[in-house]
């Protein structure tokens, strides 16, 4: 009985402490979001642009920071305004009749004189995340890109350090190149979501973490235990879901064993996840290899229950053809390149640039020759 009490105790107080920050972080948020309203404002009026210029962060940081002493330079307050250039239209264009609503129901010297925690209820706002995260994420010029940042974010209760890292390493562009035009909307609007095996594909695989030098010669071993050395942010680069079974994994059948190199399930496809390493170039012997693991896996481990095993060959390398040639059709087994630092991500953005254009093209096509179709029917 004591110990129910404790924990009750305990739990009342996590969860105050979480509703404390989360009402900080969403108080700074707006606080920033009026004032660069305020900047913006002032900045479009032509007196004021006429009168102040350039000078007026200047001014308006010198102002601030002598009455609250530190915490307005002149660059907090140019986040203030791009976060309110931001994110001001999407909150506009959600909110505007409740906005509108509100503002009818106060003067104008009320607003402008910022009883605004009275005006209007802190979750008016949208503001879902820490002030830190909206520092990378109203920096993202691709509104679908940020959408996504945002709700992968929220969900999986990122820090700003992995935010940090997985905007740099092009986790947008890597799941989208792995995707069809649709499925590249669906991330912007839900965030990754995992479905089917091909869900958990990355294009490349950024394993920078690893530090293995790019120039200096490794073998499967050496990335194999580069990888265990550095499990927990692997699992974190393979995505959701997945969790690690073995290393070297041995089976045995006709007096002949085979060792898997790496052996993961993914609780939300419900299924096993066979790695293995390739240094070099990926080449038609190292799939047929994979589809034999995979059928051991199918025939002699997975129950009943479980889904069908999916094989995955991480190489330095690979030629897509060979992989469309050796691999049937709609078959569980993928190749998948990886990096050992991060990727360019500007050759990234123009590399699915390209490919949501043939998307394009291939649907204007396609019309084309349906119409064509049906004129000859006629």
């Amino acid at each position: 009985m004591t110990d129910k009490f404790f924990e009750n105790v305990a739990s009342l107080i996590e969860q105050a402490r979480t509703h404390v920050g989360r009402t900080a972080d969403l108080t700074m948020c707006v606080t920033y979001f009026e004032v660069g309203r305020m900047i913006v404002e002032q900045e479009q009026d032509g007196e004021a642009r006429a009168k102040y210029g350039k000078k007026l962060l200047a001014e308006l940081s010198k102002y601030l920071n002598s009455r609250f002493k530190k915490g307005f330079s002149q660059t907090n307050l140019r986040n203030a305004r791009k976060f309110y250039q931001v994110y001001a239209p999407s909150i506009q264009q959600m909110t505007s009749a409740e906005f509108e609503k509100q503002k009818q129901q106060i003067t104008s010297a009320e607003f402008q004189n910022n009883n605004l925690f009275q005006i209007l209820p802190l979750n008016f706002y949208p503001f879902q995340l820490g002030w830190s995260h909206y520092l990378i994420l109203m920096r993202i010029g691709n509104e679908q890109e940020r959408r996504f940042y945002e709700i992968e974010s929220l969900k999986g209760q990122w820090t700003y350090k992995y935010l940090r890292r997985q905007f740099h390493s092009s986790l947008y562009e890597r799941l989208a190149l792995s995707r069809d035009k649709d499925e590249i909307l669906r991330l912007a609007n839900e965030g990754q979501t995992i479905e089917k095996p091909r869900d958990i594909l990355k294009s490349p695989l950024s394993l920078e973490f690893l530090g293995l030098e790019e120039s200096v010669k490794y073998s499967e071993s050496d990335l194999e235990n580069a990888i265990i050395d550095k499990m927990q942010k692997f699992l974190l680069e393979l995505g959701k879901g997945f969790l690690f079974e073995a290393r070297q994994k041995r089976f045995t059948f006709d007096e002949n064993s085979f060792w898997v190199d790496l052996v993961f399930y993914n609780r939300l496809l419900d299924c096993y996840v066979i790695i293995d390493l390739k240094t070099g170039e990926l080449e038609h012997r190292d799939l047929g290899q994979m589809m034999m693991y995979v059928n051991y896996f199918d025939r002699h481990v997975k129950t009943e229950k479980e889904n069908p095993t999916i094989g995955i060959l991480l190489c330095k390398d690979k030629n897509d053809s060979v992989v469309e040639m050796t691999l049937p059709e709609n078959t569980n087994i993928y190749a998948s390149a990886y990096n050992l630092y991060l990727p360019d991500k500007s050759l990234l953005q123009e590399k699915l640039a390209e490919w949501v254009q043939e998307f394009e093209d291939a649907k204007v096509i396609l019309e084309i020759e349906n119409n064509a179709a049906t004129d000859e029917m006629r």
